[in-house]
């Protein structure tokens, strides 16, 4: 009986410590790192589990939207966790000599090789690793080095005509052109990165399961990467990462082994060389992405290992097909919705071609020609501006001593970042319409306040980690966008015409269909 009472009190009084234990982290958690004074839910105050939650839900995109139009510029999303949508603090933030560092937020979206970590330009939080790192490979994607690559991005938009003339051309089979838009980006980097399509458009499938894999990845890092200690229980647990590294268990991630076997197609493993006549294109004056990893490798091979020539060619993949992607469905979806705005396109396309200013006569378009027409850039940035691809804050850490933001201090190892859906509907910046597709903004405003929207356009980023594929995205815009709208008539089909998102960090849409009908050029 005593031993019983004795038991039952304890246990008590354990319990009550455990309680008292919990309510004082909370109370710590609110008031104690120094950002009490910013507004916010006041359970996002209490713990990370309230931003976890937020985007569980899928659209965390309008939820800090709607945030900041209740609570203003800053809004805490945690108890360490401050968004901000002022556009006048994205240099602060990001610009070139900011000193602020990436969160854990990108760790959880390292991807794994063998038990180890990948680190890429994305995913790594060192600034003197990035800023190496970057320096060895940045000239492989200035656009006049990609240029030379506009054969290869031809060849695969000849061949996504192919097939849409076969399976969709004047037919009453809607395409499902979102599906088909990321078939397409996919094999473009491919082009670029290996010298050859990966199959995706040839196939109309998705090779190996990879855009699969991909969108389980950026479904748990979404949500895990709100509270990145939970990732080291889960996918880097180290004992699952210790027998994986003794060859006991597999842990590689699926897109590294899509890689990788990429990768060993064109490198001896052994030696680390390219291998004679491994190309589709086997031109000795082809140079594509994964040749100038190879000489950077050479030039430093302490640095650029075998290793962070794959994880270049990973990093490649996995952000150089679903940005892309979402991004030409937005083009397409958001002006077959606005069919003034198609037809203001379609006669800036009319007349280049017209007068003789698009010269090509299998309907292609150079990027010579594309890059300065003002519509077409008109309709590409406000697309951009609209649905842009990243749907979180772009997560920085602020340095310990600390910074002012929009008259308020933060004290320094706060996490920090602007949220692109936020910042592109600032009124004060796009105008009084901010949430409707209108590129007319881009050509009605003032040299001043176009330069002002282009500094507040936070697409690809901002500084010295603006998305270093940008350049990709943009030649495959202004390359396909016209090929495809001159070739054909694009129709939504009117019982299915509105698309769904899904906010995995990138703001992915689905149920996009459209109908295909002859317009003009025949290949």
């Amino acid at each position: 009986m005593f031993i019983s009472s004795f038991i039952s009190t304890h246990l008590d009084i354990l319990a009550g410590l455990l309680v008292l234990s919990l309510l004082a982290k909370l109370v710590y958690n609110r008031y104690g790192h120094g950002i009490s004074h910013i507004p916010g839910p006041f359970f996002a105050s209490l713990s990370d589990l309230w931003r976890l939650y937020v985007v569980w839900g899928r659209r965390p995109d309008i939820d800090h939207v709607k945030l900041h139009e209740r609570y203003g510029k800053l809004v805490r999303l945690g108890p360490k966790a401050i968004s901000i949508s002022d556009p006048g603090a994205i240099r602060q933030i990001y610009g070139l000599a900011a000193g602020f560092q990436k969160s854990d937020f990108y760790t959880v979206q390292q991807t794994l090789a063998r038990g180890r970590p990948l680190f890429t330009l994305f995913t790594s939080t060192d600034t003197r690793f990035h800023a190496k790192l970057r320096r060895s490979v940045s000239s492989a994607y200035a656009m006049s080095t990609l240029v030379q690559f506009e054969p290869y991005v031809d060849s695969t938009t000849v061949e996504l005509i192919r097939q849409i003339d076969e399976r969709f051309k004047d037919k009453q089979e809607s395409c499902d052109l979102g599906k088909w838009l990321q078939f397409y980006a996919f094999d473009v980097i491919g082009e670029l990165t290996y010298s050859k399509r990966l199959g995706f458009v040839d196939r109309g499938v998705d090779v190996e399961g990879i855009i699969s894999s991909i969108e389980w990845m950026l479904d748990y890092a979404s949500v895990v990467g709100q509270m990145p200690i939970i990732d080291s229980f889960l996918l880097k647990n180290p004992i699952r990462l210790f027998l994986s590294r003794l060859g006991l268990i597999g842990s590689t991630t699926p897109m590294v082994k899509f890689a990788r076997q990429r990768f060993s197609e064109r490198v001896d493993l052994a030696t680390g060389q390219e291998k004679p006549s491994s190309r589709m294109d086997s031109s000795s004056t082809r140079r594509d992405f994964l040749s100038r990893f190879l000489e950077a490798h050479k030039k430093d091979p302490d640095f650029v290992t075998s290793e962070r020539v794959l994880a270049l060619t990973v990093a490649n993949i996995f952000a150089g097909s679903d940005t892309t992607a979402i991004s030409l469905r937005s083009v397409f979806y958001f002006l077959l919705k606005s069919s003034k705005e198609l037809e203001r396109l379609m006669a800036e396309l009319e007349e280049q071609k017209r007068t003789g200013k698009f010269k090509r006569t299998d309907g292609l378009v150079d990027w010579e020609e594309a890059r300065d027409l003002p519509v077409l850039g008109a309709v590409i940035k406000e697309a951009l501006r609209i649905h842009p691809a990243a749907g979180l804050t772009l997560e920085r850490i602020t340095p310990p001593q600390g910074v002012r933001i929009s008259d308020k201090f933060i004290p320094g190892g706060t996490i920090i970042g602007c949220n692109a859906w936020t910042i592109h509907r600032d009124a004060s910046i796009f105008g009084s319409d901010p949430d409707r597709f209108r590129p007319l903004r881009w050509l009605e405003a003032s040299p001043d306040q176009r330069r002002l929207m282009d500094n507040c356009l936070f697409s690809f980023g901002a500084g010295s980690r603006t998305c270093i594929g940008k350049n990709i995205s943009l030649l495959e815009m202004y390359k396909l966008i016209p090929a495809l709208l001159m070739r054909y008539k694009l129709e939504l089909p009117r019982e299915n015409s509105d698309w769904k998102l899904h906010n995995a960090w990138f703001v992915k849409q689905s149920n996009f269909y459209v109908r295909f009908k002859t317009r003009g050029y025949s290949a």
